[in-house]
């Protein structure tokens, strides 16, 4: 019998972060400050961040150590299950190995629980009552209410529109763990009230809640800003998905030829294949590749530029592939793959070819995801479903080839279940974005 479930003993914990800046050849191209054009100090961004993440925005240094207190509450979920997906390879009759790293098992149903813990944790270090964010699909304001409460903090979140109608008990999740919620325009900020009055019936952007939420956060004393992706210091979090699975597949003697996972923001890559990174640098036979929809695809569309993070233009100016801050996505359900930008550190593997993007529609993903559940018995969250599909992509286009897949499988879907409804009843549809 093939080994479903690789187990990491507990004194394989990993206990330090990867930081991926370390090793990009080139660097990043720092962020400027949009009134002088120049390169943004701490100083300015120290209104909305606390010292603590800001030192982790701006280092270099390779690795980080985890403090203590981030550990004890990761150890809720921390490590996550590596699983074989061996009923897959045998419903697709392929001879590669696929391996899923299963995120689904914290609190919250996803990854993002990683970096909320542990920005949770840093601005309550440094006296931080409140905290303002976004979220798009709603995986991240569920991780952020959660690592909130467990730290004490009130916390307010801004949800894009038309998620605050398709996934309405992500917002059940979010105040079950105290935090409050509105959706996004809102009539609580400037940028939502311009919005909503311009266009009442938007379905809103990331861009646009990250606006309301920052905004939110320079009208408060006791209120610094949180988000879910896109910055250095969200992908450094999430590098415990991919360290961890590197452990796990040396225990069961193997060793990924693809590592794939889906990129909206980039954290989700970022956490699994950056820890790779070093060992493609030195030559293994190995590729990254990241999976975006094809309604917005930031990676295999977009222009590598400087823009801002929103839309209100008041993050600092990024290096980034990006669609253009004032992009407007279309409504589908994989709402955490809707923002038009990509983290800086995404960007520079795909400048210096660390990586490889591919884009996909909404239903192959929606019928990936169904044959996943139907063999594994898990149902994978709507974006998940994208690295479902490229996994069993890579793992078909030569059957009889043997070689050995990693994914992240990013969160389940048990509170996606009325997308899965509308593909079930035929009511979802493919877009692509325009040349």
């Amino acid at each position: 019998m093939k080994q479903k479930q690789i187990i990491l003993p507990p004194n394989e914990q990993v206990k330090s972060w990867y930081n991926v800046i370390a090793d990009i050849p080139g660097g990043l191209a720092p962020p400027l400050d949009p009134a002088t054009g120049q390169p943004m100090g701490p100083e300015k961004l120290g209104a909305i961040f606390p010292v603590g993440l800001l030192e982790q925005e701006m280092s270099g240094q390779r690795w980080v150590d985890i403090p203590e207190e981030i550990l004890d509450i990761w150890q809720i979920w921390r490590p996550s299950p590596l699983i074989r997906a061996t009923f897959l390879e045998q419903a697709i009759g392929t001879k590669a190995k696929i391996y899923y790293k299963y995120e689904g098992v914290s609190p919250s149903g996803s990854h993002k629980t990683n970096s909320a813990v542990a920005q949770a944790y840093y601005n309550k270090r440094e006296g931080v009552k409140r905290l303002a964010t976004e979220t798009g699909a709603g995986q991240w304001g569920c991780a952020l209410s959660f690592a909130a409460h467990k730290f004490g903090l009130d916390c307010k979140v801004y949800m894009v529109r038309v998620s605050y109608d398709q996934k309405p008990y992500r917002k059940v999740m979010m105040n079950t763990y105290g935090a409050e919620i509105v959706p996004s325009p809102s009539p609580d900020t400037p940028t939502g009230r311009e919005i909503m009055e311009k266009y009442p019936d938007t379905p809103g952007s990331l861009g646009i809640a990250i606006s309301e939420a920052l905004e939110d956060t320079v009208s408060r004393e006791d209120t610094k800003y949180a988000l879910g992706s896109v910055f250095n210091h969200v992908c450094l979090h999430q590098t415990v998905i991919g360290l961890e699975a590197k452990k796990q597949l040396a225990l069961a003697g193997d060793y990924p030829d693809v590592v794939i996972g889906c990129c909206g923001g980039g954290s989700n890559f970022a956490g699994l294949a950056a820890p790779f990174v070093p060992d493609k640098l030195e030559g293994r036979n190995i590729r990254l590749v990241g999976v975006e929809p094809t309604s917005c695809p930031t990676l295999t569309k977009g222009s590598c530029a400087y823009d801002f993070g929103d839309v209100s233009q008041r993050t600092p100016l990024l290096y980034m592939y990006t669609l253009g801050h004032d992009f407007i996505p279309s409504g589908i359900h994989a709402g955490g793959l809707r923002y038009h930008g990509m983290a800086p550190v995404i960007s520079a593997m795909m400048r210096e070819n660390l990586m490889e993007a591919t884009a996909l529609q909404q239903l192959e993903c929606f019928e990936a995801g169904t044959l996943f559940a139907r063999t594994e018995g898990i149902i994978p969250a709507p974006e998940s479903c994208h690295a479902v599909r490229a996994a069993i992509i890579e793992a078909t286009r030569e059957p009889d080839k043997p070689q050995t897949i990693l994914f992240n499988l990013s969160g389940h879907g048990l509170l996606d279940l009325a997308s899965y409804e509308k593909y079930f009843a035929g009511e979802l549809t493919n877009y692509d974005l325009p040349d």
